[in-house]
């Protein structure tokens, strides 16, 4: 009865929260309006004292200027500086780029094999700029990214790559020239600057990079995949990001940085490396597209010569492992398999997990069924560990009925009953802890393949039942509002795994001797009701994982504990080893001492208290 209850009680308590937050968010949504009625009421009144302007005045004024500065800024290559934009699109098997003639560089990059919630593609570098600074006359110097260069037609080479040049000519005879490559099957585009009078263009041979990146909203939800999103870089050859941090300055030589979202990535690669450089990374906190934005600047400096020559790669794609171990050393680290405090599941993931689920994905296409074989592969080689803990269980339950007749004989003094259940566990041969194995397994698979599964791309877009993406969470209700830490949808995966969950604790409770802690008593119910906040939000593949894991612990405790577990055979070898000679283990030695000691104390002080 008391167990009904407290069902009941957690079902209220999750009742009045929903109706808390509910009535909360009503509340902040009605304020929010309010602020900001009065703040286009003012914009209003504002405006109508505000005294007009002639616009298109403004405009030209500013147009005139605008030109002015740029010709003066442009120096010997006044031409350039007044050009008019040109694109030119070049397309292989795996992406469509876009290039201007403005700035020489990459305008777009569409991915064709990956597809936005929306139903477009995937779009990259569309807010990007990149370029470095030259000498265009005395004392005066400008950006790449701001002339207009002249753009030759692709050609198509012997070995089917394309190639694309972009020539910036000076009045003295200096030339800059952009070349880029396109292979048939790469992401990875080589760039090519070529400098002829670079002596003169470059101040002591300084080549100062200049690269302002934007990340754009691709999945689902941009508030996940903006907090996933960082900046990679390789600084000594040694892989390293920042996540949290706003700044970064390289003092050691880096051979590439890449701005990196949930599952694509923009990496400028250097085949010589640049010498040092730094990285200010932003993150948008708005409700916009935008997740962030990084500006990276790299320096790098080049002998002392009239041409020059600085081989450059742009990487424009999927954060796929496969792809990326073969584009850079240490990129595929951009790949979360495990970092920081989870570093430890790194060589889980890359040395079981990953390969597992990739033998499994070659023969099965549904990815869903691929999560439910690598499920049954974790269980099967953990099986045997398992077993031993359901073995424990089966001995606790055969001592239930003496551990009940304990309670009874020693009432509240909890000392002595902890004692003599520890004699009694010692003559059975009982480890109490064997149980938590099962539990303790969990904990580094559970946080390997919650690595594994939110970085890796072949789950995007994979339907299973009722869920629409596998890398994602799967929606099943929206609410009219947003819960803390919950959301504002329901997961159907997330209330599988819950209840599970939630059966396995009842059944494990019904195994054990009752507990009069109510800390322990309560755990089973308290448990699943925090599950149900942490995997709302987590991609559906691992909730599945989950589901399916305690489906196989319910029916795997089920049948040894009725068809495999002899209790009869428990209870006449726990019979046989209260017979032999007992030899204490050093933690149980320790244990019955500090239990002794404590006997002692009480003891003592029940003795104080009654000569009282």
């Amino acid at each position: 009865m008391k167990d009904k209850n407290t069902v009941i009680g957690f079902v209220l308590l999750g009742a009045l929260f929903f109706i808390y937050f509910w009535y909360n968010n009503k509340q902040q949504h009605e304020i929010a309006a309010f602020q900001q009625k009065q703040k286009d009421s003012i914009a209003r009144v504002e405006a109508a004292n505000r005294k007009p302007i002639d616009t298109m005045a403004f405009r030209t004024d500013s147009l005139r200027r605008d030109s002015a500065t740029r010709i003066s800024a442009a120096g010997d290559f006044t031409t350039a500086g007044m050009g008019a934009e040109q694109l030119v699109t070049v397309e292989n098997k795996v992406m469509k780029i876009v290039f201007t003639n403005k700035g020489a560089q990459v305008k777009t990059v569409e991915l064709k094999n990956y597809p936005t919630p929306s139903g477009s593609k995937v779009l990259l570098a569309a807010n990007n700029t990149i370029g470095y600074n030259i000498n265009t006359s005395a004392n005066q110097s400008v950006s790449t990214a701001s002339l207009y260069f002249t753009a030759a037609q692709p050609v198509t080479n012997a070995d089917s790559a394309q190639t694309i040049r972009f020539t910036l000519s000076g009045a003295n005879g200096e030339t800059i020239v952009h070349q880029y490559t396109i292979r048939p099957y790469d992401f990875m585009i080589d760039w090519n600057i070529g400098i002829n009078g670079a002596d003169k263009l470059l101040t002591q041979g300084a080549f100062n990079l200049q690269w302002k990146a934007q990340l754009d909203q691709q999945e689902k939800t941009a508030d996940y995949e903006r907090q996933v999103s960082n900046v990679c870089y390789s600084e000594d050859n040694e892989f390293d990001y920042i996540q949290t941090k706003t700044e970064r300055k390289f003092e050691k030589p880096v051979q590439w940085v890449g701005v990196v979202q949930q599952f694509f990535n923009q990496t400028l690669v250097a085949k010589n490396g640049f010498a040092g450089g730094q990285v200010q990374w932003v993150r948008r906190s708005d409700s916009s597209r935008v997740l962030a934005g990084a500006d990276v600047a790299l320096q790098a400096k080049l002998p002392m010569a009239a041409t020059a020559n600085i081989p450059l790669q742009m990487y424009y794609g999927p954060n796929d492992y496969n792809i990326l171990k073969n584009q850079a050393p240490e990129m595929d680290r951009m790949v979360n398999l495990g970092r920081d405090m989870y570093s430890f599941v790194r060589p889980i993931n890359k040395y079981i997990i990953k390969p597992v689920f990739d033998f499994f994905a070659g023969f099965v296409t549904n990815f869903g069924w691929v999560v439910l074989l690598l499920t049954l592969f974790i269980r099967l080689v953990t099986a045997p560990l398992t077993y031993t803990s359901y073995l424990s269980g089966a001995k606790m339950r055969v001592l239930r009925p003496e551990l009940d007749e304990l309670k009874k004989k020693f009432g509240s003094d909890q000392q002595g009953f902890a004692m003599e259940q520890m004699k009694l566990f010692r003559e059975a041969g009982v480890n109490p802890m064997g149980g938590c194995i099962p539990a303790l397994l969990q904990i580094p698979i559970f946080f390997a393949l919650y690595s594994f599964f939110n970085s890796n791309i072949q789950l995007r877009g994979q339907a299973f039942l009722w869920s629409h993406d596998l890398s994602a969470y799967d929606s099943i209700a929206k609410l009219p509002f947003s819960i803390p830490a919950f959301g504002d949808h329901i997961s159907l995966f997330t209330l599988t795994a819950v209840l599970t969950s939630f059966l396995i604790s009842l059944y494990n409770m019904n195994m054990t001797p009752s507990q009069d802690n109510p800390a322990l008593k309560y755990m089973p119910y308290i448990f699943p009701f925090m599950l149900l906040f942490i995997f709302n939000r987590l991609p559906s593949a691992l909730t599945w994982y989950y589901t399916v894991s305690n489906i196989i612990t319910l029916a795997l405790q089920f049948v040894i504990q009725n068809y495999i577990i002899n209790h009869d055979k428990i209870l006449a070898k726990i019979e046989e080893k209260r017979k032999a000679p007992k030899k204490q283990s050093k933690w149980q030695e320790r244990y019955s001492q500090m239990m002794e000691s404590q006997k002692k104390l009480q003891d003592m002080k029940n003795k104080t208290q009654n000569k009282k």
